[in-house]
């Protein structure tokens, strides 16, 4: 376990609901130490609380990103669990944090506040889903953010775990704006 480079990053993934984000998360867990941590985890928590029971239609959906709203608006909460998970990555020896961030503000206010390690954005696309509309803002609107990286989610799964490895030890190797170290590949000596 672990990948061909040294360095940490932070990686908040977006895309329409079934494009893939959490099973490509997962497939990168076979080349890097990940941490992977969702903005609405702690709004699913609260949910619960108050009835919702894991459902994923649209009623649920919608439900969910209002009250993700609502806690965003009242005491910016979603945010402050994810700046915990990061302060927590730092510590560790996890190589990349997902952050999966729905929002374009959202998005916008979390990169902000991440300067002490490179962040990118990036947004994954399912060709057969474009043009879905959800019924709700959280998932309607992924698309209004000025991406870093598009990974088009298009192989099928026994080929996509490689691609997206690939594509990732790719992007992270050419990284090195905004003042941050350049991450290169290095072999891992045991």
């Amino acid at each position: 376990m672990g990948s061909n480079f040294s360095g940490k990053a932070v990686i908040i993934i977006n895309g329409s609901g079934g494009a893939g984000k959490d099973t490509l998360c997962e497939f990168a867990r076979k080349q890097f130490r990940v941490r992977n941590v969702s903005s609405i985890t702690p709004v699913k928590r609260l949910a619960a609380m108050a009835g919702w029971s894991g459902e994923k239609d649209a009623k649920s959906r919608k439900f969910l990103s209002d009250l993700k709203a609502l806690l965003s608006a009242y005491n910016d909460f979603p945010t402050r669990c994810l700046l915990e998970e990061y302060e927590s990555f730092r510590q560790s020896d996890e190589e990349l944090l997902f952050m999966h961030v729905r929002e374009p503000e959202e998005i916008r206010k979390i990169r902000s506040r991440i300067t002490a390690l490179p962040c990118l954005t990036l947004l994954v696309r399912r060709p057969d889903l474009a043009g879905e509309s959800w019924g709700n803002a959280s998932d309607d609107n992924v698309e209004n953010y000025p991406y870093d990286l598009i990974y088009e989610n298009r192989l099928p799964l026994e080929k996509a775990g490689d691609d997206f490895c690939r594509f990732l030890l790719e992007r992270l190797s050419e990284l090195d704006g905004a003042g941050h170290a350049k991450m290169v590949k290095v072999p891992i000596t045991k």
